[in-house]
């Protein structure tokens, strides 16, 4: 396989994922968790119960893709990070809305907004 197939494949897979998991990896860009905080915080934006039994299957097919690394904080928890690949799905992700949103200088204008209130 070319190095341009495998990158055409790996972003295939990467634009497949549900948004259910690109929230997955938008909350780890923030800093590495460990389960129970990413379900709080899925819970904060969904402003209803996840239940472990998505969310969990869901981060380890993360894991599994290379997206999301784990670890082991103690024996009963794991801690989730994005890797760099993860990082790359994010940004990929933005570039695309960005590009499909930003079509005149009004909503330039709002995006930069946006930036800026973070920064």
């Amino acid at each position: 396989m070319s190095e341009a197939q495998a990158v055409s494949d790996e972003l295939g897979m990467v634009r497949n994922l549900t948004a259910f998991q690109q929230n997955i990896l938008v909350i780890l860009s923030e800093q590495p968790m460990y389960g129970l905080a990413i379900k709080r915080e899925l819970e904060s934006y969904y402003g209803s119960e996840v239940n472990h039994g998505r969310l969990y299957p869901n981060l380890d097919d993360l894991v599994e893709m290379g997206l999301v690394e784990k670890s082991e904080l103690d024996k009963r928890t794991n801690q989730y990070a994005l890797t760099g690949d993860g990082e790359g799905a994010v940004v990929d992700k933005l570039e695309w809305i960005l590009a499909k949103f930003v079509n005149e200088d009004d909503r330039a204008d709002t995006v930069r907004d946006i930036i800026n209130a973070q920064l």
